[in-house]
């Protein structure tokens, strides 16, 4: 009888910290300062940890693109976007099987491409074609870390 009380109290905590953590993630929009910091760290970094860094940057840019979209900041926009692309390429080139962290950065990767998807098919922006673009480099950057992934 305790078990099943202490199990359906753990139970409910677990289900009703979810959703707290779930909107606590969905209101902290990452700002252009703590960009910029993770930048300087992730080019600043030892070459074995480069790859999840630049994931994490390319994970929060791709994030404050979309809310500069859905703002109505399309310029401003567009230039994250740019900045994915180039960091996305970064990636490319120093992804490596050594690399700390690469399934965590596989994942980044992968939920900037969703969110880059979601952009897309929810909005007729002129900007299509970066937005196709900077999914095609995300989805590459993503494609190397999972083939370096297996090379370990």
């Amino acid at each position: 009888m305790r078990n099943a009380v202490a199990t359906v109290v753990t139970l409910v905590l677990f289900l009703t910290a979810l959703p707290l953590r779930a909107a606590s993630h969905e209101q902290t929009a990452p700002d252009p300062q703590a960009i910029a910091a993770l930048e300087t760290r992730a080019n600043q970094a030892d070459p074995r940890d480069r790859c999840f860094l630049y994931a994490q940057l390319v994970y929060q840019i791709t994030e404050l693109s979309v809310r500069k979209f859905a703002a109505g900041q399309v310029d401003a926009a567009a230039g994250l976007l740019r900045q994915v692309q180039s960091t996305a390429q970064k990636i490319h080139l120093s992804a490596a099987p050594r690399d700390k962290k690469l399934k965590n950065a596989e994942i980044l990767l992968n939920q900037s491409s969703f969110r880059l998807n979601e952009l897309l098919r929810s909005n007729g922006y002129a900007d299509r074609e970066l937005v196709e673009q900077t999914i095609a480099d995300v989805n590459h950057a993503q494609n190397e870390a999972m083939l370096d992934l297996f090379q370990k």
